[in-house]
């Protein structure tokens, strides 16, 4: 059962090559009937080797598969690690992406490079598996990059906005930024050991071969290169832009593929931390700086992908906050459920843009639940994981890393983390409700002026493109979903707001259906932790979830308070905004404009940044550097030149020269035998 491993990203890559081959012949649907066959496939294959893996000894549930040598002289292999944590990340990944493979067939019905677009998916996902099955930092490294470059052909896939390639180019810089941290950690860790493989390096981690500081710094370049892509403070910047790709690159990107690396990095990494964890505690507060910070900027936003990619900044960096506090399993638990009530929303989002023909501010839709049930139905379910609301998913799994923050460090700091999860946690619970209130509730704003003056979303605002998913009419001056200066028109009359096709809403309650009762997978009421336990093996250096230290009572007080955050949240969210879609008190500018982040690093590296590049370039690199190879070039040129001119062809020349060497020669010696 366990050969069946090889079989998980071979799948992706059999349906990468079978579009690359024929997809342009192949009519719609059959090139996302394809992809989302292969993605499904590999699905079954990660159920078949998961099967195999627990057959096993609990101690003995780390394989390794190997594929074939690559690099024979550095005894470097393709080779698969099957280990439980590997094995969790695959589930997820190739579950979600099925299922956001198969809602994509629906969304980008009427696309003119729909096989490609399915084409890039199937890559996507298969990067993303070479990157959690690989069994050496150097093959993680290469799905590390594999995904980097598929995020960059889809949040560009409609190229010709500038917008899109914008994105795209901020996206692949912000994650090289990050890559530049992972290969030094790399390049110090084959220099002490002289190998990247993970078996081996963490065998040399036991055995004291890395000092304490060694052990810190290729902690903090790891989290350098998981903050480039898993989108933390100060790296966090391309995310949000990441919304000009297609709604289904949103939830595969947010949810199940690229931004978990990051954290799946760190877990895998943990052996460095029983050296030395005072890197953790930059992990942590780096973590709770990002989920308050991007939770600040949700409540803003107006855009309905904008507030849930900020969501997943916010969110993530509650993964963070959990792994620096040693809470591995905290962490992988909360990044599955994510991925179920992420993907659920942003793929709801996608349905609400379909239904809206292509609008995509919240300012302008309202009463949505009468039009799209279904949609509105499956995205509650979301909204009430996400906001920590029992018995659904996202509150196991975050009361969870709260708790572990508090005890994971003594003192203010402890408090002070538990203090800012606590608050994101409330935020959370607000700007989710925003959303859904404006969205799916109170009075219709359909076919009207944005309610706030104006055409639709000023600055920041990110537009959805591509081609109309119906054949229903739309505004006059709108096309391909966009008016012509770039901003949505209003939705006419004729274009009245739709429920989804069933590829669209089959994902939708699948996933509400895992965002509702997710939580068995850690449950401690009825399964007595099996995440935790079935992890342990692999975060032995790190506290396990159950936090048996902590009384029963105790836990029950601060869940309490985590679900009255909660809840204090969805009220305040109702409360203001059932009022109306126009609460300019409620959204500060500073928080609409991402306190301006964008703005800074746009006149630094525009400014400062530019003229110093340019200096680097011109006279640095053109005027030192090329001007001095370029002058010893020179400099022997023209010496060969003078001396080519000895060589003139004429014996009698030559003989002088014979002779006159003779003479000194002779010279020198009669003058030394004196």
């Amino acid at each position: 059962m366990l050969d069946a491993a090889y079989l998980i990203p071979a799948f992706p890559v059999l349906g990468f090559v079978v579009l690359l081959c024929v997809g342009s012949k192949l009519k719609e649907p059959h090139a996302g009937v394809v992809a989302t066959a292969a993605s499904a496939a590999s699905f079954v294959a990660a159920l078949v080797t998961f099967a195999g893996l627990v057959g096993e000894d609990s101690h003995h549930r780390s394989i390794t598969k190997v594929v074939f040598d690559w690099i024979p002289s550095l005894d470097v292999k393709v080779a698969f690690l099957i280990d439980p944590l590997s094995m969790t990340m695959v589930l997820f990944i190739t579950g979600v992406g099925t299922l956001i493979h198969l809602f994509a067939i629906g969304y980008m019905h009427g696309d003119q490079r729909f096989s490609r677009f399915f084409l890039y998916m199937n890559l996507f996902l298969a990067s993303m598996l070479l990157l959690v099955l690989g069994d050496s930092f150097l093959l993680m490294f290469l799905g590390w990059e594999g995904v980097g470059a598929c995020s960059y052909l889809l949040i560009s896939f409609w190229f010709e906005r500038d917008s899109a390639s914008t994105a795209a180019k901020k996206a692949f810089v912000a994650n090289r930024v990050g890559d530049v941290g992972l290969m030094i950690a790399m390049f110090v860790i084959f220099s002490k050991v002289g190998s990247l493989t993970f078996s081996t390096v963490f065998e040399r981690v036991e055995e004291g071969v890395f000092s304490k500081s060694v052990a810190t710094a290729i902690l903090l370049l790891l989290f350098l290169g998981a903050c480039g892509k898993s989108a933390q403070l100060p790296l966090y910047v391309w995310l949000p832009d990441a919304m000009e790709g297609p709604t289904p690159v949103s939830a595969l990107i947010h949810a199940a593929t690229m931004v978990t690396a990051g954290v799946y990095l760190l877990c895998r990494a943990n052996p460095f931390v029983g050296v030395d964890d005072s890197a953790m505690t930059v992990v942590a507060v780096v973590g709770a700086a990002t989920a308050l910070y991007a939770a600040l900027i949700a409540t803003s936003q107006d855009d309905i992908k904008k507030v849930l990619a900020y969501s997943t900044i916010s969110q993530l960096g509650y993964m963070f906050l959990a792994v620096g506090s040693r809470a591995y399993v905290a962490a992988i638990f909360h990044m599955v459920t994510h991925a179920f009530f992420k993907a659920l929303m942003f793929l709801g989002s996608g349905s609400v843009i379909h239904g809206m023909h292509e609008e995509q501010d919240m300012k302008r839709m309202g009463a949505l639940k009468r039009f799209m049930p279904i949609t509105a139905f499956t995205f509650l379910a979301g909204w009430l994981a996400i906001a920590g609301i029992p018995p659904f998913a996202g509150f196991w799994s975050k009361d969870e890393i709260l708790l572990s923050a508090l005890e994971s460090f003594d003192g203010p700091l402890g408090v002070l983390l538990y203090a800012v999860g606590l608050v994101t946690a409330l935020l959370t619970a607000y700007y989710m409700t925003r959303q859904i209130q404006l969205v799916f509730f109170g009075d219709p704003r359909h076919g009207k002026a944005d309610a706030h003056g104006g055409h639709a979303q000023g600055e920041g605002h990110t537009e959805e493109q591509g081609q109309l998913t119906t054949p229903e009419p739309v505004a006059a001056g709108d096309q391909a979903g966009r008016g012509d200066d770039g901003d949505h028109g209003a939705l006419g009359a004729a274009a009245t707001p739709h429920e989804s096709p069933p590829t669209m809403t089959i994902p939708l309650l699948v996933l509400a259906a895992l965002s509702v009762g997710g939580w068995v997978i850690n449950s401690p009421i009825l399964l007595d932790y099996p995440l935790e336990h079935w992890l342990e093996p692999v975060v032995e250096a790190g506290r396990p979830l159950h936090l048996t230290e902590v009384s029963t009572a105790t836990k029950i007080l601060f869940s309490a308070i985590a679900t009255a955050a909660g809840v204090i949240g969805i009220a305040a969210g109702f409360r203001i905004w059932r009022r109306g879609a126009d609460q300019p008190g409620f959204e500060p500018r500073l928080l609409r404009r991402g306190f301006g982040f964008d703005q800074i690093l746009a006149a630094l590296f525009g400014g400062p940044g530019r003229k110093a590049a340019d200096s680097a370039a011109y006279r640095v690199d053109a005027g030192i550097i090329d001007g001095t190879v370029d002058g010893i070039a020179t400099v022997v040129r023209r010496g060969g030149a003078q001396l080519r001119r000895l060589q003139s062809g004429y014996v009698r020349s030559y003989a002088l020269g014979i002779t006159t060497g003779t003479v000194l020669l002779l010279a020198y010696v009669v003058n030394r035998g004196r």
